[in-house]
């Protein structure tokens, strides 16, 4: 959007304020000449220590797999291979002990899951409100004004849609259950999220919290250290946590065989569209890209070999669109590149 912007309004300054400029494709450069080289960039600890954000305690809490959910890991090639990691009955657990925990303290907890499937069996479970794409706009309103001023409802759980746009300055502890891959943007957002000061806080006293909960020798651990590289270059430490202390002296649901049996059960039942991440209209990254156009599928996966790569096999490209599909696509091309267009 804004780069429409930019092209239909004239203007004889441009500005552009974020406080994340990372992005995990190659558009970021595209600033240089839409807008224009980076000419401040301010330190977010540097904001900590003057009190104009809250002194976050970044932490990444290692969970073991159960030796049932790993082996079926193992084996698994789809997309439900992911929703294993993170359906991980040892993680719930983890996530649950955390809230009870922060609950006790009087804090105000919000919960990220991309997938839905775990969201919704997450949020259910643990008996706390959720919310998502397709939840109603009064439903939203009514679930957002319930955090914010009823103490009953300490606790929400939400999808990637809360990574912008949400104002919620009374959150001071957020975990992360399901994350976008390795997005660097999605890592800060969703920090920010609790980063707003607090009342009466001491600005050397850690007054937010901010838990990853990570499944051990999964991929999940590969996406965790990518997505960290943003904040650790602004100065963030992150602490990693192997062992949550007292968490065996709570009374804390999927801790018998039967209930993970049956989680396991309920997870392998589930088809390949519920292993996959909320889509939205946007994608901030450019990582996801629809499959699909009107009438058929944009492209088509088929097994091949690398000699294909080099031309050493019969495959070849043919361009079997319409001129009229052809002018389509010309319409879409940037306002900017047209403009040297003979």
């Amino acid at each position: 959007m804004f780069r429409r912007v930019l092209t239909m309004v004239q203007a004889h300054c441009k500005l552009g304020l974020t406080a994340t400029l990372v992005r995990e494709d190659d558009k970021i450069t595209d600033l240089n000449f839409l807008i224009g080289p980076k000419l401040y960039e301010a330190n977010w600890l540097e904001l900590q220590k003057r009190g104009f954000i809250a002194k976050v305690q970044c932490a990444e809490v290692w969970c073991p797999m159960t030796s049932e959910f790993y082996r079926e890991y193992l084996q698994m090639a789809s997309m439900k291979k992911q929703l294993l990691a993170v359906m991980n009955p040892n993680k719930f657990r983890a996530c649950e002990y955390l809230i009870r925990y922060h609950e006790r303290r009087n804090d105000k907890i919000i919960v990220f899951s991309d997938n839905v499937f775990a969201l919704k069996y997450y949020a259910k479970k643990m008996g706390r409100p959720y919310l998502y794409g397709p939840t109603s706009q009064s439903e939203r309103m009514q679930i957002l004004q319930n955090f914010q001023y009823n103490q009953n409802v300490p606790a929400i759980f939400v999808s990637k849609v809360a990574d912008n746009s949400f104002d919620l300055p009374e959150a001071s502890v957020l975990i992360q259950i399901s994350m976008h891959g390795g997005s660097r943007r999605q890592e800060a957002q969703r920090l920010g999220r609790i980063l707003r000061a607090k009342r009466g806080m001491d600005a050397d006293v850690y007054n937010a919290f901010f838990y990853s909960l990570v499944s051990q020798d999964t991929m999940e651990m590969q996406y965790a250290l990518k997505r960290q590289r943003f904040l650790v270059n602004q100065g963030y430490a992150y602490k990693v946590i192997t062992r949550l202390a007292g968490m065996e002296n709570e009374n804390l649901k999927l801790g018998t065989k039967p209930e993970q049996a049956e989680l396991l059960h309920r997870v392998l039942a589930s088809t390949d569209e519920d292993a996959m991440e909320e889509t939205l209209p946007a994608d901030p990254d450019g990582l996801h890209h629809s499959t699909k156009t009107k009438n058929r599928l944009a492209f088509v996966r088929r097994t091949g070999h690398m000699a294909s790569l080099s031309g050493a096999d019969d495959a070849i490209y043919v361009d079997t669109s319409s001129a009229a599909a052809r002018r389509e696509k010309a319409k879409e091309r940037h306002p900017l590149f047209k403009l040297f267009r003979r």
